[in-house]
């Protein structure tokens, strides 16, 4: 019995160890996003970062065979994308490297019932949830945003997901309940929706979140066009 015990201590405490080393990783992948955001290293030196880091989470992540989403705003489907079929989505250009000089739309905008902008639904009076996708961990993601900033994001998260190889962000959020290191399941709530970042703060823009999601490609994120995998994740 005090075998077992043992045996079961160890592995509590194996996990738990696990647990700390992919948080401590993350944190270092977020201090990487921020650099690439402010321009501050030197892009080579970023990805090679990068790569290593996001190898290293890798290890301490287990696989599953999850493969469908949850679509990312609750009460809402897939009717409140913007454009037509999804064509406001544009990654030309784009390179996860430019930071925030980018000047692509590689996204989705999904928009809420808010004509007066107060980042509250109008059929509901409240604010609309953030999902995660699916079950993966935050790697990157910031609460602090002010009206005079240059960044487009406003209040971002990213999110890891590590059986789908794939990440997941969601930007423009009134504020965000996660931070890097924490793991999400498929359907948590991450955020609200809100109308931070350059643009989406201005008066000509409805309240959306912004939704991009990311392959990886030479150890690097690259976006691509999720529209169908949210047009299924409303039909479940």
């Amino acid at each position: 019995m005090k075998k077992l015990l043992l045996i079961v201590t160890l592995i509590i405490l194996a996990n738990a160890a696990s647990a700390q080393d992919a948080a401590s990783i993350c944190q270092k992948i977020n201090e990487l996003n921020n650099r690439v955001l402010h321009g501050t290293i030197k892009r080579a030196d970023a990805a090679k970062q990068f790569k290593t880091l996001l190898s290293s989470l890798s290890e301490k992540l287990p696989l599953n065979d999850q493969a469908s989403w949850t679509f990312p705003l609750k009460g809402y489907q897939a009717n409140a994308i913007g454009g037509t079929h999804g064509n406001g989505y544009s990654a030309k250009g784009y390179n996860y490297l430019d930071g925030n000089k980018h000047s692509a739309h590689p996204a989705h905008d999904i928009f809420i019932n808010d004509k007066n902008q107060d980042d509250l639904d109008d059929n509901t009076g409240k604010p609309v949830d953030v999902l995660a996708i699916a079950d993966g961990i935050v790697v990157a993601c910031t609460n602090n945003w002010e009206t005079t900033s240059a960044w487009r994001g406003g209040k971002f998260i990213w999110v890891y997901h590590r059986s789908l190889h794939i990440f997941s962000y969601y930007a423009h959020n009134r504020a965000i309940f996660v931070q890097p290191g924490d793991e999400v399941k498929q359907g948590d709530k991450i955020a609200e929706v809100g109308r931070t970042g350059l643009n989406a703060c201005k008066k000509r823009s409805p309240t959306h979140l912004h939704f991009s999601a990311f392959r990886l490609v030479d150890g690097l994120p690259v976006p691509f066009n999720p529209y169908q995998q949210l047009l299924s994740s409303t039909k479940r």
